[in-house]
């Protein structure tokens, strides 16, 4: 496996020379096979003209610049999972059989307007990030995106491209417990909170015990804490409206052992190796 040389920077000798790929001059440069010089690229390592460039086909002119950080590597982090606070108004994504949505490997589309998907740029990474990660357009292929949220809620939204975390949140959806801030118009009264843990029925089915505790309160609104498993798209609603409580607002705020902690709407971060759901 070939590695960078201590003096990445290169001009073509020739400028009269046709533009060539950029995986082509990588090669040259380092002494490497092609298929090295697009991973060296696609890894965010290569810059042309001092702008980091991440696709191999990209043609360059023999008077540019190119370099190559002399602390690339080779090794794959694999696939990573994020972490997204999303905001009230933006959709989840196209969501597919199962629940979530996929993107092909090499897509190079931008999202379309209001896709949460649009929100993961290096510009809303969160500044407390602790992963080491360096975020990367190939971050955005291959992604699961689950559990969705609708449009009207806000909080936790995971996008993943590892299929042993897309698993867990699928196939355990069931029993794995969710946390969702739910804010109400007036004063609940205990009858009502009692009510919502346990009593109600969904869909024609009755639903389970679940805990539903008041966060804060005053005579204008109250704020309900929910934990709850196997959550359907409509519940919660349903069961506001079924007791008398007119809805404000909805924001996941946790997933299985994974809190929200710290991210403002539309920021996010890289799941950490240390993290489970």
């Amino acid at each position: 496996m070939s590695k960078p040389h201590a003096t990445a920077t290169d001009h073509a000798a020739t400028p009269t020379a046709e533009p060539v790929r950029l995986s082509k001059r990588v090669a040259q440069q380092l002494g490497c096979s092609r298929r090295e010089a697009e991973q060296y690229i696609e890894g965010g390592w290569v810059s042309v003209e001092g702008r980091v460039l991440e696709e191999p086909q990209f043609k360059v002119a023999a008077v540019q610049t190119v370099a190559v950080d002399p602390h690339a590597t080779l090794m794959d982090p694999g696939p990573v999972t994020m972490l997204l606070n999303k905001p009230v108004g933006i959709d989840s994504g196209a969501l597919l059989e199962g629940g979530r949505t996929v993107l092909a490997a090499g897509q190079r589309k931008a999202p379309a307007p209001g896709l949460a998907l649009g929100l993961l740029t290096p510009a809303n990474l969160w500044t407390k990030d602790r992963s080491g990660i360096r975020p990367l357009k190939k971050h955005l292929t291959q992604l699961t995106i689950t559990p969705p949220l609708p449009r009207e809620a806000s909080g936790l939204l995971v996008f993943t491209q590892d299929w042993r975390v897309a698993r867990k949140l699928l196939e355990d959806a069931a029993t794995l417990e969710s946390e969702a801030m739910v804010e109400v118009n007036g004063a609940a009264t205990p009858e009502q909170v009692k009510l919502l843990c346990h009593g109600l029925s969904f869909n024609g089915r009755a639903l389970p015990a679940i805990k539903v505790s008041v966060s804060s309160q005053n005579e204008v609104q109250t704020r309900l804490r929910f934990a709850l498993k196997g959550v359907s798209p409509g519940q919660i609603p349903s069961m506001c409206d079924d007791v008398g409580l007119h809805l404000i607002s909805i924001k996941r705020t946790r997933i299985g052992r994974v809190p929200m902690t710290g991210l403002e709407p539309g920021q996010w971060r890289f799941l950490l190796a240390n993290e489970r759901f």
